[in-house]
């Protein structure tokens, strides 16, 4: 998959393409279905697939203070993106300047002159321009195919959306979470010098930040954890929050991998939960907080087979 940016002209072989117009946050399985469509009508017409998003995401933009709520940093987005059948992405660099442009505009700039594309498929509920004034009807208006998609809905008549996964992430349910994005929802991050404690307590953990990425329930998980360098996944006792015996200002990721000993600075780490088991909390002891986590462990050793 060819990657461009707004800076970036369209190669003449990428041109006359089926486009999918979105955000993409978390490419769960109602945007795979749009693309999935719009993949049929590529191979149909025998020209190439494109992904027209945009970058940042505009509440980044226009809610720069929010709390963190992307459940795909880009680079992750970017990846799964490219699982796909799709020939190229096209990352448009969203500004507030960018906002104002009208319906019209964009059409004209990015989707004809920029792009000169064949067809345009986009979610029943996707709105563009200044005002998000702009729907099928404006791109059908300026001459081009468009195909407004239902996005799909669950067995429960829910549409997959990425609203209901990150409320299910910020509920701690990730098996609900990951059954609407169709893969297995991660955290990935450096790791970070912390405050040694968990050493101390003979519990060592790899520290990562958790950064710009949404935060799901604080609370202590089983997971998953890949090193970089390995393919292997390994289990963990991992407490996801702000640590209410030490007051951590900024919330963090603390890994205790089972049975591994190692130096992980500076590594990256993929973190993928599996289930919270409890909530965090604040103990009378460190004697305590060392019970709860000889529990801790026992707990996810047996849920994860380990």
């Amino acid at each position: 998959m060819k990657i461009f940016t707004h800076k970036h002209p369209i190669p003449d072989n990428f041109k006359h393409a089926v486009v999918a117009i979105g955000n993409f946050d978390g490419m769960h399985q109602g945007h795979r279905a749009l693309i999935d469509q719009a993949a049929q009508l590529a191979k149909k017409q025998n020209v190439p697939l494109g992904i027209l998003t945009f970058e940042p995401h505009p509440r980044c933009v226009f809610q720069p203070h929010e709390s963190p709520f992307r459940i795909t940093p880009p680079s992750v987005k970017q990846e799964k993106i490219a699982e796909t059948d799709v020939d190229f992405l096209v990352e448009i660099n969203f500004t507030r300047e960018f906002a104002q442009k009208s319906a019209d505009d964009f059409v004209k700039d990015v989707l004809i002159k920029q792009l000169d594309a064949k067809h345009i498929f986009i979610g029943t509920d996707f709105h563009f321009g200044q005002n998000r004034l702009g729907s099928a009807n404006t791109i059908k208006n300026h001459g081009l195919d468009v195909q407004s998609v239902i996005i799909v809905e669950d067995e429960h008549k829910q549409k997959y959306s990425a609203s209901r996964v990150r409320s299910h992430l910020r509920r701690g349910m990730i098996a609900e979470a990951n059954t609407i994005l169709g893969w297995n929802w991660e955290i990935r991050g450096t790791v970070i010098h912390g405050d040694k404690r968990g050493r101390e307590m003979g519990y060592p953990t790899a520290n990562v930040s958790l950064g710009k990425t949404l935060h799901p329930a604080f609370g202590v998980y089983a997971t998953f954890v890949q090193i970089e360098g390995e393919d292997i996944w390994r289990p963990a006792a991992t407490n996801i929050g702000i640590r209410p015996m030490f007051e951590t200002q900024d919330a963090l990721i603390e890994s205790f991998i089972l049975d591994f000993d190692g130096d992980l600075y500076d590594k990256i780490l993929r973190i993928r939960p599996v289930q919270k088991i409890r909530d965090e909390a604040r103990f009378n002891s460190l004697d305590e907080l060392i019970l709860q986590i000889d529990k801790d462990c026992t707990t996810i050793r047996k849920l994860l087979n380990a």
